[in-house]
């Protein structure tokens, strides 16, 4: 069997299949059923797996550093598949590439997932076994993901579509569900939350010109909602002119020790012919946005790319560091730029390039000041498959960041998202230095490492998309570890402890050429956890 799957994507490939799915509603939120379809393979010889990782990227900080991890560059090797937890039957997500998009969370020896269908599984950490499990069995409305949940206060968060909920962490009992959180117009859920301070904060995405994303918190006891941040404004002629809007969040976002949160957002949608035309910044996509975090009032922002017509979001985790003295935020996105931005007013202190570019960074900036003159056919790198898809990290005085190299073509300027990818992609993981921005290693790769950047002592974790762990030196970028995974993984992992987790995302296997999902045949989308002694 071969399919092909195209479309948009946070992460490079289209991962819904078929109007059917994006048609079929939000369906309802149930109690989980007393059978299960999914079932838990663990062996005994293998470490048993300990550790925590309590927040979608670690700590509240984002940081994607593995502090009180015991695996490195010395027992790497010695890392063996503990256990394996498959989604089986109706429990697939997604029937494509990708029905297990998000990082899990790993709180009190418990592994906390959600699938593509917003159904969410409490497993033990020891043994894989399922605790309980919450279904939803809702198709992906607004995008692929990444979904998933965050744990605080004896409580899990999650998403579905149009839906917010909260869970018991220790039965899977809904403590609240929220409806009624979105009109017609601002998008749908597609972000993993997060949960600090008494609050939930998310987002929608995939607005149209009439709402555009939402930004917004809501009270983590009982789910009402404390506020909301429109990212589009909607008065622009260009808004009108595409109907774009888009502008929302996909990744979780950054709770600060000041008292405030910040976004990353996405691009607006609109084609490079009305990005010519009308050209107008459309705050606030592409932007990392800093929100008072009680109150939602705007403190400060800075806009990578204004005018934008090329997918160039800023839709990473931003996370919080410190250089030289200064509290500063570093941020990322689908540009191809990591960016350093001072934390206490949004002042920009530095930015890379990182990946292939080929000349059109500032093609939005100059149809601004009506300097941009280009016709189809246009090539532009990155492109909407490119750049910076998953989460950076960062350790000490270093930023560890994976791209995506692969071209857009606009066959027509009327386009939005360009019309194919050209060849097949290819990744690189480099190293910045905190302070400067220089980049101090640059690693080529094979295809796209989409498993998010994560530091364990002297290496950084990512996943090849056609399914493949890997293991590079934090000081040189040399790979030291490699291992095939039973599937193929757009899904960031986790490493806690002496384990490091996976989500391997199937059901179908296959690797991207020329921007589309070749798959033949697979196994199931699963979880699985590896140890070292």
């Amino acid at each position: 069997m071969r399919v092909t799957v195209t479309g948009r994507a946070r992460l490079g490939v289209g991962l819904l299949v078929g109007a059917a799915l994006l048609a079929a509603g939000c369906g309802s939120v149930k109690p989980a059923a007393a059978q299960t379809q999914s079932a838990t393979t663990t062996d005994p010889k293998a470490a048993q797996p300990s550790g925590s990782w309590p927040y979608p990227n670690g700590d509240l900080a984002n940081t994607r550093d593995a502090t009180g991890s015991t695996i490195s560059s010395a027992n790497v090797p010695q890392l063996q598949q503990a256990w394996t937890f498959r989604l089986t039957g109706k429990h697939t997500g997604v029937a494509g590439v990708g029905s297990l998009t998000m990082s899990p969370v790993v709180v009190s020896g418990v592994v906390y997932i959600q699938d593509m269908q917003a159904n969410v599984y409490a497993l033990d950490l020891a043994t894989g076994k399922l605790r309980w499990e919450y279904q939803v069995n809702t198709p992906e409305l607004g995008g692929p993901g990444p979904d998933g949940v965050a744990v605080a206060d004896g409580r899990v968060y999650g998403d579905a579509a149009h839906t917010v909920f909260a869970l018991s962490a220790a039965t899977g009992k809904p403590v609240w569900v929220d409806r009624h959180l979105l009109t017609t117009g601002q998008g749908a859920f597609d972000i993993q939350p997060q949960a600090a301070a008494g609050r939930v904060y998310l987002a929608s995405s995939l607005g149209n010109g009439t709402g555009g994303g939402i930004l917004l918190a809501l009270a983590a006891a009982t789910g009402k909602v404390l506020w909301k941040f429109n990212t589009i404004l909607g008065s622009d002629t260009a808004v009108q002119a595409d109907q774009v809007g888009a502008g929302g969040a996909w990744e979780t976002p950054l709770v600060g020790s000041d008292g405030s949160v910040t976004f990353g957002t996405g691009n607006p949608y609109e084609s490079p012919a009305t990005a010519i035309a009308h050209p107008a910044r459309l705050l606030y996509s592409d932007s990392a946005v800093n929100l008072d975090a009680a109150t939602g009032i705007l403190r400060w922002y800075y806009q990578a790319v204004p005018n934008d017509f090329m997918d160039h979001d800023l839709q990473t985790s931003p996370i919080a560091t410190t250089i030289n003295g200064t509290s500063a935020i570093i941020d990322a996105g689908k540009m191809g730029y990591v960016y350093a931005i001072n934390a206490q007013n949004g002042a920009l202190l530095w930015k890379t390039p990182v990946g292939k570019h080929n000349g059109n960074d500032n093609d939005g900036l100059l149809a601004l000041e009506h300097k941009l003159h280009v016709t189809a056919p246009l090539t532009v790198e990155p492109g909407a498959l490119g750049g910076v898809l998953s989460n950076p990290a960062v350790a000490g005085d270093t930023v560890y960041v994976s791209t995506v190299d692969e071209p857009i073509i606009y066959t027509q300027l009327t386009q939005i998202l360009g019309g194919k990818a050209v060849g097949t992609p290819t990744g690189e993981i480099e190293a910045l230095n905190l302070a400067t921005g220089a980049v101090e290693w640059d690693t080529k790769l094979p295809e796209m490492a989409l498993g998010a950047a994560t530091v364990s002592n002297d290496l950084v974790f990512s996943t090849l998309y056609g399914g493949e762990l890997i293991a590079l030196n934090s000081a040189t970028g040399a790979i030291v570890y490699r291992h095939q995974l039973p599937t193929t993984t757009n899904a960031p992992l986790v490493v806690a402890g002496n384990t490091v987790i996976v989500s391997a995302g199937g059901p179908l296997t296959g690797k991207l050429v020329s921007g589309k999902a070749e798959v033949t045949g697979g196994g199931k989308p699963q979880i699985v956890a590896y140890t070292v002694p």
